[in-house]
C-alpha cells in the first residue's frame, strides 16, 4: 500500500478505470459475437443492426483510448466482410 496520500488515491482512480475498461471491452466483444453469430445464420437483417451496434462501441472504445486504432479498423473490416457475404 502506498504511504503517500496523493499515490493511494491514484491507486484508487486506476482500479476504477481498470475495472470500467473491463466491462466496456466484454460488452465490445459480446456486440461482436452477435455479428458473428446473425451472420452465421445467414439472418442479414439482425446481422446489420447488430453490425451497426458493434460498430458504435467499437467507435466509442477508440475515443476512450481503450483501443488502438488499427484493431478497430481491423475488427470493422472484418465484420462488413462477414455481413456483406451473409
Amino acid at each position: 500500500m502506498a504511504n503517500i496520500k496523493q499515490q493511494a488515491k491514484r491507486n484508487r482512480t486506476n482500479l476504477k478505470k481498470r475495472l470500467q475498461s473491463a466491462a466496456f471491452k466484454s460488452s465490445v466483444k459480446s456486440a461482436i459475437k452477435r455479428v458473428e453469430v446473425a451472420a452465421k445464420n445467414n439472418n442479414s437483417e439482425e446481422a446489420r443492426l447488430a453490425l451497426q451496434s458493434a460498430f458504435k462501441k467499437l467507435d466509442k472504445g477508440l475515443a476512450k483510448g481503450i483501443y488502438h486504432k488499427n484493431f478497430v479498423s481491423r475488427n470493422k473490416s472484418r465484420l462488413s466482410k462477414l455481413v456483406n457475404l451473409a
